[in-house]
């Protein structure tokens, strides 16, 4: 197994070494930066200093924060950084959201992406992060995901609002003739306190903008922080308790039609028979069309209102070929427990796992196998796109996680160039790695060309979406571990099979790129956590099941939280030690882990008897850069188990808005206490059983817990939020009910064995 490992992670660094190699022949593209794109949509009296800053002759100062926002208020964050640096406050500042370019690439998205811990700071994996991270400028990707917008924007954001001061101030000592030395700025305004005397930005901006960006860029101290480090009111929230038109399925047009999509059931299968007459006779139904694209086959309706399109789709009568993968759940099961059988690439393995088990006493093994099902992201807002294709020029709205792959995709679709494509990101009613795919978008452009220049919004119904997904995938998991005579685990072997997210991905949005080396995103979660065991292996295997998979929120550590911490209970029971003490054992290592674990504990008032009919069951995982602790408590009630309360403890390195922190670490716990109790897709003759909330319910108001958080900064790198507080909840959750019922659950959703109030 050991070789299998080594072999892998060759594979990978070769990979990596041969990107490196072009990066040095490409070094001049990686030094070049890429054009400012807010020079081409200036107003009059705008001026611009770089891609996130404009300044108009009336003192209107505008930000660009182009990270998506999908309720997670990463755009007051990115706005602050630039603002903090420019030295005005939040409430002088309009923010929007840009222009789709390759300036606001996003290389942080990357940097993680190979095979080393968090916490692996040794040469070899930073040369990886450095080799990565000039990858994603190369690439250029403009994209939102993988917890990564606060890291990739802190440097570069807090630089362009430092720079833009700078030339500000340059502007001003030459108007004023005084030295830039004696001037200060504050509010917009720069002041001269020798004379009195002074200027507002928009007064110079035209200057400014036209002198050379500053050779130093001087950031302010941490000590000098006015905005970065505190709660800011969200620059989002007024427009969208006001029900402001802000959203993709807000977008209206002149003479706009309407439309939706009948997609095949099953996926990537053509239709062998279609019957459209009867759907076209329909009121108000103006053409079908046929859809063909890198998400699959099927029909796009135009019609004069969205309910004419709806009612068309139904009444479309298609037969499907034979899909390529299994057709039932039990089908894809026995697929994954095969694959499971064969090897696997190692993606961590200290010790000689093997030599520590061959002698192992029966009663010090513990074994468990574990298993999580297909999720859908099941986004509030519908997908949905508005398109409009006339003169050989496409304009396209949509609420989504990467502006640039939306152009490219939608040029090659429609096959046009890139320059011809304009794209209008809005806000979006929930994301989570949905809106990172691109099918909503691209039959949008496809059915403009229909429609003779009208403008057309493509809506999918909530059982089309929820039908064609790219799900997380169902996994599964084996698990062995060796206990010491003190009850401490001396061995782990943790092996998990899954369809991969990567080749799915791949399949979609970049379908001439093989996948190169294994799929870590199988073992994340598990592989990369900060626990010191003498002998530990940590391998996974991609399963040959196409149904198409995707990034779901926190990807593979949503599946491995579950896995790992519920085995490292399993453990710490087995061993007859306290869950909270063995991890801090465990973790010892590394004092960031063991504070978090320390202050969750101290929170929830660990170890302190309970009322009889409570329990308490903690969880730890470290993902995206964060290192997050819950504890879930839970109760015994006559309408079933109801989660009380839960705490959680997360180290972010740099917490720069610790309300927005909060609400995301809140957010995270409810999205996977929501999939934990109930949320399953399942398959049967190819297709989604599921169709809406009423089959794919999320957690309710009424049983949402009390929540209590705490933020920490003792880790000297800075980590993701939006994603981290998923992991931990499933495992927290499950752990608690083992503690209340003695049922160890080792299959999600959990209320296929326990009822929940």
């Amino acid at each position: 197994m050991a070789s299998v490992g080594k072999i892998a992670r060759r594979t990978f660094l070769i990979g990596a070494a041969a990107v490196a190699g072009g990066v040095a022949v490409g070094y001049y593209y990686y030094r070049k930066p890429f054009p400012n794109p807010l020079e081409a949509e200036l107003g009059k009296g705008e001026a611009t200093f770089n891609p996130y800053v404009k300044i108009g002759a009336d003192n209107t100062i505008t930000i660009v924060a182009p990270r998506a926002e999908m309720g997670q208020g990463i755009s007051t964050t990115l706005a602050v950084m630039v603002a903090e640096e420019l030295d005005v406050g939040l409430d002088r500042v309009k923010v929007e959201h840009g222009p789709a370019s390759h300036a606001y690439y996003n290389a942080a998205i990357l940097e993680e992406g190979g095979p080393f811990a968090f916490f692996d700071e040794s040469m070899t994996a930073q040369a990886v992060r450095s080799g990565l991270g000039v990858v994603g400028k190369l690439l250029a990707l403009q994209g939102t995901g993988g917890s990564a917008s606060t890291r990739d924007g802190f440097d570069k954001m807090r630089q362009a609002g430092a720079a833009a001061r700078q030339m500000l101030i340059a502007a001003a000592a030459q108007k004023l003739g005084v030295a830039a030395a004696d001037l200060e700025t504050a509010d917009g305004s720069i002041l001269h306190k020798a004379s009195g005397k002074s200027l507002t930005y928009g007064a110079v901006a035209a200057a400014a903008a036209a002198m050379a960006p500053p050779a130093e860029v001087r950031l302010k101290d941490r000590a000098d922080w006015k905005l970065l480090g505190k709660p800011q009111k969200r620059i989002d929230m007024l427009a969208k308790v006001t029900g402001a038109p802000i959203f993709g399925i807000d977008v209206r047009l002149p003479d706009m039609l309407c439309g939706t999509v009948k997609m095949s059931p099953r996926f990537w299968s053509r239709p062998v028979k279609a019957d459209l007459s009867k759907a076209e006779k329909m009121p108000g139904v103006i053409k079908i069309v046929a859809l063909e694209t890198n998400y699959g086959h099927g029909f796009g309706i135009i019609a004069d209102n969205t309910w004419a399109a709806f009612k068309a789709a139904e009444a479309i009568d298609a037969q499907w070929s034979d899909p390529e993968y299994p057709l039932s759940s039990a089908a894809i099961s026995d697929v994954l427990k095969q694959t499971l059988g064969t090897k696997g690439s190692v993606m961590r393995d200290n010790g000689d796992v093997d030599t520590a088990f061959a002698d192992a006493p029966r009663e010090r093994i513990v074994e468990a196998d574990y298993a999580v099902p297909y999720l859908a992201h099941a986004t509030m807002e519908p997908m949905n796109a508005t398109a409009q294709f006339r003169d050989g020029a496409l304009d396209i709205w949509c609420g989504n996680q990467a502006p640039t792959l939306v152009r490219q995709l939608c040029a090659n679709a429609v096959g046009i160039e890139q320059d011809k494509i304009t794209v209008h990101t809005t806000f979006m009613g929930g994301g989570f790695g949905r809106r990172v795919e691109m099918d909503y978008a691209l039959c949008a452009a496809l059915m403009a060309k229909e429609t003779g220049g009208r403008p057309i919004k493509v809506t999918w119904t909530r059982e089309e979406d929820m039908r064609h997904d790219a799900y997380r995938p169902a996994a599964i998991g084996k698990f062995q571990a060796r206990l010491g005579d003190d009850g401490m685990p001396v061995a782990v072997d943790m092996k998990m099979a899954s369809p991969s997210v990567i080749a799915g991905t791949l399949r979609r949005l970049f379908p001439s790129i093989s996948p190169l080396g294994p799929d870590k995103t199988i073992v994340d979660g598990a592989y990369d956590q900060p626990y010191t065991i003498p002998n530990y292996r940590v391998s996974g295997v991609a399963a040959p099941v196409s149904i198409p998979v995707g990034s779901w929120r926190s990807v593979g550590s949503s599946v491995n939280g579950f896995f790992h911490e519920g085995f490292m209970d399993e453990i710490a029971v087995a061993g007859k030690i306290d869950p909270v003490e063995m991890r801090k054992r465990l973790m010892a290592a590394y004092p960031s882990a063991v504070k978090v674990v320390e202050k969750v504990a101290e929170m929830a008032k660990w170890g302190e008897a309970l009322p009889a009919g409570r329990a308490k069951g903690m969880a730890f995982t470290l993902s995206f850069g964060s290192w997050v602790g819950e504890i879930v408590q839970v109760a015994d009630t006559p309408a079933g188990i109801r989660i009380e309360k839960v705490w959680i403890a997360a180290d972010v390195g740099t917490a720069l808005d610790p309300g927005i922190i909060e609400a995301q670490l809140i957010s995270a716990a409810i999205y996977g206490l929501s999939a934990a109790m109930g949320q399953e897709i399942t398959f049967a003759d190819g297709m989604v059983e599921q169709s809406n909330f009423h089959d794919f319910d999320a957690m309710r108001i009424f049983q949402c817990p009390v929540f209590e958080v705490a933020i920490l900064e003792n880790f000297h790198k800075m980590g993701g939020v939006g994603e981290v507080g998923t992991p931990p909840a499933a495992p927290a959750l499950a752990n608690a009910i083992f503690a209340l019922t003695g049922k160890r659950i080792r299959t999600l959703p959990l209320s296929k064995t326990v009822a929940f109030a």
